[in-house]
């Protein structure tokens, strides 16, 4: 019995030091909304549609979603979603960070509405 368990011990510590594990996946949906500032509105509002419209997404409310393993073992479970799955989760991942950034420049609002960031004098 305490061989089986020191066994299962090393092997689910050998699959949270892979890159595969579910945490470490899931970490990696989350992105920067910086990276698309520099992407005219227009054409972000079009990628952030076309992202959402090819993974059946809502445009405005993805965001990236996590599981809650038990006892902590987020780090050692081994990522068992479908590739379809961690692909939708991904751009979900994706259009939360261009709707940060469509949100931080008030992407879509008539251009006399949006506020204009000038240095005094």
């Amino acid at each position: 019995m305490r061989w089986n368990m020191m066994v299962l011990a090393s092997c689910l510590v050998a699959t949270g030091c892979m890159e595969n594990s579910l945490a470490e996946r899931q970490d990696a949906n989350i992105q920067s909304s910086l990276q698309y500032d520099t992407v005219p509105c227009d054409q972000l509002l079009a990628q952030r549609n076309g992202l959402a419209q090819q993974y059946h997404l809502s445009p405005q409310t993805a965001k990236p979603t996590f599981t809650n393993p038990a006892m902590g073992f987020g780090p050692f479970m081994m990522d068992t979603r479908s590739k379809p799955q961690r692909d939708a989760e991904a751009a979900s991942g994706k259009i939360d960070a261009m709707n940060r950034s469509i949100t931080r420049r008030e992407c879509g609002k008539p251009a006399d509405k949006q506020k204009k960031f000038t240095l005094p004098g």
